[in-house]
């Protein structure tokens, strides 16, 4: 029984990587269609109109009221069949499936653009309204002053945030493996009942989302500090 335990053991170390690398780009395609819809958010709530700022604040209280693990359900079997029902309305054959990957990223994406709107929101307000003024007194269009007045003094103050949210967002990717994806968690799984040993499996993917949250860090850190550079330190 030893002998086929190793053998089980290594033979998942291959699929385990390829399950975190999965992983990775879930997150990474979620977190960046999230910021944008961060920006969306935190500008039609700071200058839109009031239909806009209407939109927006029902974006964010929606998203979090509903668990992120009933939208991933309700978008891969729900939305498939309304995707489906809706080509045939307009005349189209066929039928259309959305993978796991597609469902993951989108819902993963529209709850993190709710929670990154706020994450902007807070920072740009904590911009001094001075430094905008004097922007507009220059002529500045409103491409070019969001390009280097806002940016720039938002990022220090909202990274701390926007941190936090991406790590939020690294151990939600778990929440995939209720649809059959095979990211890390799923992979785990699959590993943990073929072998039977669970707590190798689950302890090595936990390792996994470590190593992957330390380097996070790093990265952070160092964008931290490359952003405050020059700034007094408190």
């Amino acid at each position: 029984m030893e002998p086929f335990e190793r053998e089980g053991l290594a033979d998942w170390i291959g699929p385990l990587l390829d399950g975190a690398f999965v992983t990775l780009q879930i997150a990474l395609a979620a977190y960046a269609l999230g910021l944008m819809l961060g920006l969306a958010g935190a500008a039609a709530k700071l200058g839109g109109s009031a239909t806009l700022r209407g939109i927006a604040a029902a974006y964010t209280s929606l998203v979090r009221a509903i668990p992120e693990l009933l939208l991933i359900i309700l978008l891969y079997y729900a939305g498939t069949q309304g995707l489906n029902a809706a080509l045939q309305a307009a005349g189209y054959g066929g039928r259309v499936e959305i993978s796991g990957f597609v469902a993951a990223v989108t819902v993963l994406a529209f709850v993190q653009g709710a929670y990154m709107t706020e994450v902007l929101r807070g920072a740009i307000v904590a911009i001094p309204k001075s430094l905008t003024e004097a922007a507009d007194s220059f002529g500045m269009s409103r491409g070019l002053r969001f390009r280097r007045i806002i940016v720039p003094l938002m990022l220090p103050n909202a990274l701390a945030g926007m941190s936090n949210l991406w790590l939020i967002l690294l151990k939600e990717t778990a929440l995939v493996s209720v649809v059959g994806f095979e990211e890390l968690f799923f992979t785990a799984q699959q590993a943990a009942a073929s072998t039977r040993l669970y707590a190798t499996f689950y302890l090595a993917a936990g390792a996994l989302f470590l190593a992957m949250t330390l380097a996070s860090n790093v990265v952070f850190h160092f964008a931290e500090r490359r952003l405050r550079r020059g700034q007094a330190r408190g």
